[in-house]
């Protein structure tokens, strides 16, 4: 596949923070520091559901989640070779985008400040540290992560790369679809969990770009279902207080620049209960034996509900993003709560 965007295509995603041509660059910088992440199949799972599913997965991405990728791009922008190196940059994040600002910040030899909430795992809190990133602790709402972001900013005199609204950021999410396209060429829908956005604009982006005809279905956590929301009401719509969900890593609300290519370029939005995230990781577990982090198993439980079944039944090929794999193991206490949902009872013996 030629990965080039057509002149009609480049002018319908100018009026977005980025364009196709975004995250061409972002590849180019970054591919010689990540994983060509696999594409694994389960028949099981293919049975179950009546279609060929694809997993593309991030979890054995550097630092465990997809997250490197715009972390990376986002860094390397900021650190050309004629200019001066920034005093720190600072971020904000429930685990993932920490781990990863912190590893490619000290590949550019960048302090890092990373504003995590308290409830944040502790394996994720344990990474951060481990790639040579300062925490400082915030409470868990979005204006609380943010106000003690753009302090620390202020005290270090460093940038501050948001998590999921940085363009940077978005375009190195979005190189994930430019390897899907090429790993699975007959691939009929993405599903993508969606927290801030960022990857599933970011591939949103590039599919549109692409092979428009391919659909972006996005999926995140009833509890947290400000994406939903915003695509019902046509206008963006965050979460009215800080969601209480498994799904650690999509807590966030979609924002401004996400926002307007959510609503034009993904075609739907599936939202799963907490007990079909939690069946729907385990599962994972179990039948394809990878150790995803309950964030990943938000897209599995939006193939496996009973709404997906009746969204675009023509389409047969269904690649799935498992976002990542950073799980603390010590605190995995919702394993006796996980019951099997009702729409699943028929689907495994």
């Amino acid at each position: 596949m030629k990965l080039t965007c057509r002149k009609q295509q480049r002018t319908m995603c100018a009026q977005y923070c980025i364009s196709f041509a975004d995250v061409e660059e972002a590849y180019i910088n970054i591919r010689d520091f990540i994983q060509l992440t696999p594409v694994l199949t389960s028949s099981i799972l293919n049975q179950v559901t009546g279609r060929n599913l694809y997993f593309k997965c991030e979890l054995f991405q550097k630092t465990g989640s997809f997250k490197i990728r715009g972390a990376l791009n986002a860094i390397r922008g900021l650190t050309p070779a004629t200019s001066e190196k920034p005093k720190a940059v600072v971020t904000h994040s429930s685990g993932n985008h920490g781990q990863a600002l912190a590893y490619a910040a000290k590949l550019e030899g960048i302090p890092a400040y990373i504003v995590v909430p308290q409830t944040a795992p502790n394996c994720k809190k344990s990474a951060i540290q481990a790639y040579g990133g300062s925490i400082v602790f915030s409470e868990q709402s979005d204006e609380s992560r943010e106000n003690v972001a753009k302090r620390i900013m202020e005290e270090t005199e460093g940038i501050v790369v948001h998590p999921n609204q940085e363009p940077a950021v978005i375009a190195g999410q979005g190189t994930i679809a430019m390897e899907v396209l090429n790993q699975v060429p007959l691939v009929d829908a993405l599903v993508v969990p969606v927290g801030g956005g960022g990857m599933v604009a970011g591939i949103a982006i590039t599919v549109k770009a692409l092979k428009p005809s391919v659909k972006v279905y996005a999926a995140e956590p009833l509890n947290a279902d400000d994406c939903y929301q915003s695509k019902l009401k046509g206008e963006l719509t965050p979460n009215p207080y800080p969601p209480e969900t498994i799904a650690d890593g999509v807590k966030s609300s979609i924002g401004l620049n996400t926002w307007p290519i959510i609503r034009d370029l993904v075609d739907d939005v599936v939202t799963v209960t907490e007990d079909e995230i939690k069946y729907a990781t385990q599962l994972v577990w179990e039948r394809m034996k990878l150790l995803i982090e309950p964030t990943a198993g938000v897209g599995v439980a939006a193939v496996l509900s009973q709404h997906f079944q009746t969204i675009s039944p023509e389409a047969r090929n269904i690649c799935i993003v498992l976002s990542g794999g950073n799980v603390d193991l010590t605190s995995i206490t919702w394993l006796k709560q996980a019951e099997k949902p009702t729409s699943y009872q028929s689907a495994f013996v």
